[in-house]
């Protein structure tokens, strides 16, 4: 596969960066060999493929991380790559803290990458769970029980949207807060708006 060109809208994203800088510059040319486009996207270096998303590089406090869109489609024998939270559905990520790690991985990267760009032209979707097998904070299903018109707005959002307010409001641990943000959203869902709208 050939090499494919550095973006130089993405530039910046490498010489900004305070930590973790030789690893993402090292990231970003093993990634490249892989004969993906680089573009800029959610602030990150991301790497597409006739414009489908593959993989990204972001950072974080603790490391860098290599994360790939539809990573639990991808083949991982040794338990390698990372699912971020028990509610991401789809991506995973490889995880690094130092270059030696980067460069020790560089096979092991192709070899995902490749994996994910067979995964993509073959058109693999990840299922994801349908919103009603989230729990439901008690506070929204008593508002939902109360208002038929804010049932109807809600069983009108995209799953996605749905998903968004179920793992927002489940994820408070007292139930005053559940209610404050079951209360805060109620205007936003009879708009139709997700929470990130």
């Amino acid at each position: 596969m050939a090499k494919s060109e550095t973006n130089p809208k993405v530039d910046f994203y490498f010489t900004k960066a305070k930590t973790w800088k030789e690893e993402i510059e090292k990231l970003r040319t093993i990634i490249l060999d892989c004969g993906l486009n680089e573009e800029l996207k959610w602030g990150c270096p991301c790497y597409t493929l006739e414009g489908s998303n593959i993989v990204l590089i972001h950072t974080f406090k603790e490391y860098c991380a290599v994360l790939f869109f539809k990573g639990a489609l991808l083949k991982d024998p040794d338990g390698v790559l990372v699912q971020q939270t028990k509610n991401v559905q789809s991506a995973r990520q490889i995880r690094f803290t130092g270059v030696r790690e980067v460069t020790g991985a560089k096979t092991l990267l192709k070899k995902f990458v490749q994996d994910a760009i067979k995964v993509e032209k073959a058109g693999l979707k990840v299922s994801f769970k349908k919103p009603e097998e989230f729990a439901m904070a008690e506070e929204f299903q008593e508002r939902l029980g109360e208002s038929a018109a804010l049932r109807k707005a809600f069983e009108g959002l995209t799953p996605g949207r749905q998903r968004g307010y179920l793992l927002y409001f489940s994820a408070a641990k007292q139930s005053k807060t559940r209610h404050a943000r079951v209360e805060k959203s109620i205007p936003d869902i009879l708009k139709g708006k997700g929470l990130e709208d």
